[in-house]
């Protein structure tokens, strides 16, 4: 039976497609995939959009380079903490009632090119403007 040595199994864990990056010594700085769970609020109507209204994205690993798409444009967002994110929508964002599509993009960032995965999107939630 062969034996693997100490580097090729080194070398199997590190490149291997979908590695890890947990299991990746060289993954340190690699950014997270956000996960988006909630919005609140999940219905709103127009004419809160009018006057400008906070909403709040939940979910996790969320970074301070972490971004709210609506309908894939990138807003200005507070960063609360690795699980929440505000942005402020108002009519040039949202030009009246429907679904609006909501993502968070955390662009990529120093993990160079050694297997690692870093940034992305998270699924999307939809909010419905009455």
């Amino acid at each position: 039976m062969p034996r693997l040595t100490l580097a090729a199994l080194l070398v199997a864990v590190l490149f291997l497609p979908g590695c890890n990056n947990t299991l990746n010594p060289f993954c340190g700085s690699a950014r997270p995939v956000p996960l988006i769970g909630s919005l609140s609020p999940s219905t709103m109507d127009y004419s809160q959009i009018q006057q400008g209204v906070v909403l709040t994205v939940k979910g996790s690993h969320f970074v301070a380079a972490s971004q709210v798409l609506i309908n894939g444009q990138p807003l200005s967002t507070s960063v609360l903490s690795d699980a929440q994110l505000k942005v402020t929508l108002s009519s040039g964002i949202i030009s009246g009632p429907g679904a609006v599509n909501v993502v968070v993009h955390t662009p990529s960032g120093g993990s160079g090119d050694v297997g690692c995965s870093s940034g992305g999107n998270s699924s999307t939630l939809v909010l419905t403007v009455n």
